[in-house]
């Protein structure tokens, strides 16, 4: 690499988990080494990250690139093994913090698609769930345990604004100062004024001279301007919505600065598919005692999830604020994930599906009836929710349902791509349009875009020929613009 590519190498220490290692000392700050080729999302995202790679991963597999997809899986065993679990991405700003846990999904996928082709390997089999092992156990231990709950919560080991953030996302922290400055009420320890001359020790990262002002019948009127920071409480909730990978939702409170106070529904449905499969894995392995004790865990973590997270007279599963002891009233799509990991009820997926006009669009599943101004609320839609999400209802028996919405989103994809030739990283499922108005994060609709090619692979795969042939035939004696 030196020689070559004329690239610096530089050499870390042993990490032995997320945070152990200062990373504002790592300057400039660096993409960090992985020994096997990988698909990066796109555009700005030009790493490996950790659970786009899970769907980027199911698209491969569908075509046909399986030593692609498992050089990826390898590279995430390196990063556990180096870093201490599955990287944000793999850049050095990025070892404070993870990704949903995807790892062991995407383990099963590689091993059951290398069985369908005749190579199944008990010995890689092994080496994968001992990695998997792992890094569960980054998410059943402090700081990722929610209070007394039992359950999980994302939470970045690191403090302060985060790098990316400075690069990519230019005047985004003032914004939300400003934000919580003209909302108080929406302020939850987020924001702390300071005055000349007296340093604040809970004033973290930029001051920001910021102004109130409102329009009378006779001109504005302004305040006088008043110097306001951001505090370490925010700082490590905007850490906590980037491991959450939901950046920017306002699904755990404005701009997602309490998302390190709430047990998540996405995540802990991740760690209940991370036992079941660790159960797979040990019957396979013929470990009858590991078997049992992660399918337990598996069953303590569903019933947990039961009390805390089902809402049975709004028919939905909820994340819960662990120390106010209350359950969000946030309606987000993320209550499709129990039915994708499996842990619904019969009666609670019946539930969840009467309430699927919520989230349905023209354009496939929006993300949340809230309008925030966030890419990750209405009138968006996500290519890897619209996976989690018709392959719940398909789980369940609602093919027809899945069928539908499937249809939706891989016609918005491709209507879009004949008229511009990209692939983009989401959509407005209101319009059916690749055209974005977002207000609070980035802007950008980046055009890729790793997890919506994989994901529209394997929807396609899954459709009824009948509707294939249709979408086909809209597509028909067109070709996408030359850029």
């Amino acid at each position: 690499l030196q020689n070559d590519c004329k690239v610096e190498v530089q050499h870390l220490p042993p990490i032995h988990q997320p945070g152990q290692t200062d990373v504002r000392s790592i300057n400039p700050p660096g993409l960090l080494y992985l020994p096997n080729a990988y698909v990066v999302p796109g555009g700005r995202f030009n790493e490996m990250y950790g659970w786009d790679s899970y769907f980027i991963i199911v698209g491969l597999i569908r075509d046909g690139r399986l030593d692609l997809a498992k050089g990826m899986v390898e590279n995430f065993f390196f990063e556990v093994e180096h870093d201490g679990t599955c990287l944000n991405a793999n850049r050095t700003y990025y070892l404070t913090r993870s990704q949903p846990p995807y790892l062991s999904s995407m383990i099963m996928e590689v091993y059951q698609a290398e069985k369908a082709a005749g190579h199944s390997d008990r010995g890689w089999l092994q080496r994968a769930y001992d990695y998997a092992a792992k890094d569960y156990q980054l998410w059943v231990h402090e700081p990722h345990l929610a209070g007394s709950t039992g359950l999980s919560r994302y939470f970045d080991f690191g403090d302060g604004p985060v790098a990316e953030g400075l690069q990519d996302e230019t005047g985004y922290y003032k914004n939300v100062a400003a934000f919580f400055l003209t909302h108080p009420d929406r302020a939850d320890h987020d924001l702390v004024e300071t005055e000349p001359g007296k340093p604040n020790p809970d004033a973290v990262g930029f001051g920001f001279e910021l102004q109130l002002c409102e329009t009378t019948q006779n001109g504005k009127k302004c305040e006088p301007f008043r110097t306001v920071s951001l505090s370490h409480d925010y700082y490590k909730g905007d850490r906590s919505m980037r491991e959450s990978g939901f950046d920017v939702a306002f699904r755990f409170g404005p701009f997602g600065a309490q998302t390190h106070h709430y047990a998540a529904v996405c995540l802990n449905s991740l760690l209940y598919k991370t036992e079941t499969d660790l159960a797979t894995m040990s019957d396979t392995l013929g470990k009858k005692e590991d078997a049992a004790r992660w399918r337990k865990l598996a069953e303590d973590r569903k019933a947990r999830m039961n009390q805390l997270f089902w809402n049975g007279s709004k028919g939905m599963f909820f994340d819960y604020e662990f120390e106010t002891q209350k359950q969000s009233s946030y309606t987000y799509v993320t209550t499709f994930y129990p039915m994708w990991a499996g842990l619904a009820s019969p009666d609670q997926a019946r539930a969840i599906e009467k309430n699927l006009q919520i989230f349905e669009q023209p354009g496939g599943l929006d993300m949340s009836p809230t309008e925030s101004g966030g890419q990750w609320d209405h009138p968006y839609g996500w290519a890897p929710m619209q996976l989690v999400g018709i392959e719940g209802l398909r789980r369940y028996g609602f093919n027809d349902d899945a069928n539908r919405v499937a249809y939706k989103f891989l016609s918005t994809v491709a209507e879009n791509f004949r008229r511009d030739g990209t692939i983009r990283e989401k959509y407005n499922v209101v319009t059916r349009s690749s055209e974005t108005t977002v207000t609070a994060g980035y802007h950008m609709n980046i055009v890729g875009f790793g997890w919506t090619n994989g994901v529209f692979l394997e929807l396609l795969q899954k459709l009824p020929s009948d509707a294939v042939e249709r979408l086909a035939r809209e597509q028909t004696n067109t070709a996408p613009a030359s850029k």
